[in-house]
C-alpha cells in the first residue's frame, strides 16, 4: 500500500480499514485529472484529482478538496472505504457524527419548548 503526505497515524489507520474491509490496491483502478476552482495557473498545468473506481463493487469516488495530489489520494481512499462500509451494512464515522447532531438538535428544541412553552420554528 503506497504511503501519502499525511501524518503516519492517517496512514496506518487507512492500510487496516482497507484491510478489515477486504479493499485490495489490485481492485481499486485509480485516474488523475485536471481539478477546476481556486489555484489559477497551478490548477490548469497539475492533474490533482484522483478518481477511484472500486472494480469489485462498481463504487466510483471522484476526489478534489486539497491542491495536493498525495492527500487527494488519501481522501478518495477513506471516502471508497467509508462508502463500502455503509454498503455492508455497518454503521460509519459518517452516520455517528450525523447522528450525534441529530440528537443535539432535538435537545435544544426541548429545552427551548421547556423554556418558552412553545416552539420557536412554529412562532
Amino acid at each position: 500500500m503506497p504511503t501519502f503526505a499525511v501524518s503516519e497515524e492517517k496512514n496506518r489507520w487507512l492500510t487496516e480499514t482497507m484491510e478489515a474491509l477486504g479493499i485490495q490496491e489490485k481492485d481499486i483502478e485509480e485516474k488523475f485529472i485536471r481539478s477546476s476552482g481556486k489555484g489559477g495557473q497551478k490548477v490548469n498545468k497539475t492533474s490533482t484529482c484522483v478518481y477511484l473506481k472500486h472494480l469489485p463493487t462498481g463504487i466510483e469516488v471522484k476526489c478534489m478538496k486539497d491542491r495536493s495530489q498525495s492527500v487527494n489520494r488519501f481522501l478518495a481512499r477513506r471516502e471508497l472505504a467509508e462508502r463500502i462500509q455503509a454498503l455492508s451494512g455497518d454503521v460509519t464515522v459518517r452516520d455517528q457524527r450525523q447522528e450525534k447532531i441529530r440528537k443535539q438538535k432535538a435537545k435544544k428544541k426541548k429545552r427551548t419548548k421547556s423554556k418558552y412553552g412553545t416552539d420557536i420554528e412554529s412562532s
